[in-house]
């Protein structure tokens, strides 16, 4: 069975799991990691083992494994004649337990930092911070840096459900510029969720490029990418605005839910202070992104090498959120240690959803998918693989309708491509790709889809029409800024 047909067999199981049989992500992600695994040939996968150079010194033109080796190249055909012998589930569990491994302390981290920022009240301070600064005229640009700034470290929907009640308020108070305030929240927030470790997606995306794309790299890339996003959302969504008048529809109990504010359970107390509020999340991204940038200098300072690792940093900011909740809010213990709990369970799906993906991915590599695929793209040292790293990312969301699936699907598949080919530029462009190419297109399969149209009073056609093109937009002008930044500042 040659790597097209296991990789579209792969896909049509997740696919199939997910919108067909409506299976959770996990199961329909780790029968299609198994079934790929179980299905893949020996040459298949001892090729998979092998770098190109290795690769055609041993293999020559018959594609089979060799019964005999050139003496410098022994250990590469035990290493790679080894893994090609292994039992398909010990494949499948081993490459589980790596990207465990790697994501599981950072997506726990980040799952008390978000939890923490609500509970305490520290995200609506700064929500209510941006508000004050940017006054009524400049709402839309408050509720947009709010969105994206609190989505690093908390959940899309949970973002949503915070700034949804704000939107709501303002558009009783000013009578009109509904549609406005939706689509800012939803820009900032989407935007986040795809391109800015530590969310699932880009964590994961990271994770599978190795070495070749630091997670600080990643923030910082996904930092600037998605600050021109969302510039792309705020243009559409008054355009937008413009052109169709979506009412406020009352449902019951709007009123109350809007009285609040989106005030979480627990915030009657004065709110924390807006620097105390913001340092879970400048913590992490200062540390690692600091380092990042020591590194790409040249100097080396032990101590921040010490905090920019990625793992410290997280636990720093997480204990700091801890702090936040349990003295600055004033918080009970007994109500801190429920919080933390809530957020752990939480954050266990995400990582078994996140770990079986990676699996899913590397049974893909197995499969050598990426040697299938590169030697389809003439001139792999062309700005080529960026548009199909977006485009299969983007073909796998909008099928299965999760960005999270879809992206790590896609880094398990593109990731191999940048170390076998000689890129002109950096991968962390290719993996920039893939956050962009996780927008399209948000459609009824997507679980987000519903829960905006339902939340806001919108109808399907209307989501559609307006949230849907608007992400569809904003990702296509993610893929412009990474072609031109690949052309422009390659850093290879």
């Amino acid at each position: 069975m040659g790597s097209l047909t296991l990789l579209l067999l792969g896909m049509s199981i997740v696919v199939a799991g997910i919108v067909g049989l409506r299976w959770h992500p996990f199961v329909a992600l780790v029968a299609a990691g198994l079934f790929v695994a179980a299905l893949t040939p020996q040459d298949l996968l001892y090729r998979s083992q092998l770098d190109a150079a290795k690769r055609a010194a041993l293999l020559g033109d018959s594609g089979a494994v060799p019964e005999t080796v050139p003496p410098g190249l022994a250990v590469v055909h035990k290493t790679a004649l080894e893994h090609s012998q292994k039992w398909f589930v010990s494949r499948f569990t081993e490459a589980f337990g790596r990207g465990c491994g790697q994501i599981a302390l950072i997506i726990a981290m980040a799952a008390i930092i978000g939890r923490c920022l609500l509970d305490s009240g520290g995200a609506k301070r700064i929500v209510d911070s941006l508000m004050r600064v940017c006054g009524a005229r400049g709402t839309p640009f408050a509720f947009a840096g709010s969105a994206f700034t609190l989505g690093i470290p908390v959940f899309f929907e949970t973002v949503f459900y915070l700034l949804l009640p704000l939107g709501k308020a303002m558009r009783r108070e000013t009578g009109k510029d509904y549609l406005l305030y939706l689509l800012t929240i939803v820009a900032g927030a989407t935007m986040a969720h795809s391109l800015v470790p530590p969310t699932p997606g880009p964590l994961a995306v990271a994770e599978a490029f190795g070495e070749s794309v630091p997670v600080g790299s990643m923030m910082l890339g996904g930092l600037v990418v998605g600050v021109f996003t969302v510039a792309t959302g705020i243009a559409y969504a008054y355009w937008a605005n413009r052109r169709w008048e979506i009412p406020l529809r009352e449902e019951e109990g709007d009123s109350a839910d809007e009285s609040s504010g989106g005030e979480a359970p627990g915030t009657e107390a004065p709110l924390p202070s807006l620097w105390l509020s913001l340092l879970p999340i400048v913590l992490p991204v200062a540390l690692i992104g600091g380092d990042t940038v020591l590194s790409a200098l040249g100097k080396e300072i032990a101590a921040m090498k010490l905090l920019g690792d990625k793992n410290i940093a997280l636990l720093l900011s997480a204990a700091a959120s801890v702090a936040l909740l349990r003295f600055s809010a004033h918080v009970p213990v007994g109500a801190a240690k429920a919080a933390v709990a809530g957020a752990l369970s939480s954050a266990g799906i995400i990582i078994l959803i996140t770990s079986a993906g990676g699996a899913f991915g590397s049974v893909l590599k197995d499969a050598n998918v990426a040697e299938f695929i590169s030697s389809s793209i003439e001139g792999r040292q062309t700005l080529m693989l960026i548009p199909v790293a977006y485009l299969a990312t983007a073909l796998i969301r909008t099928a299965q309708g999760s960005a999270t699936v879809a992206m790590i699907t896609a880094g398990g598949m593109v990731a191999p491509l940048a170390a076998d080919a000689a890129l002109s530029y950096s991968p962390l462009y290719l993996a920039l790709a893939i956050g962009c190419g996780s927008k399209p297109i948000s459609w009824a399969n997507d679980s987000g889809f519903w829960v905006i149209g339902r939340m806001t009073g919108m109808t399907p056609i209307e989501t559609f029409k307006t949230v849907s093109v608007m992400m569809l937009l904003m990702s296509l002008a993610g893929l412009a800024l990474v072609l031109v930044g690949a052309v422009v500042l390659p850093m290879g």
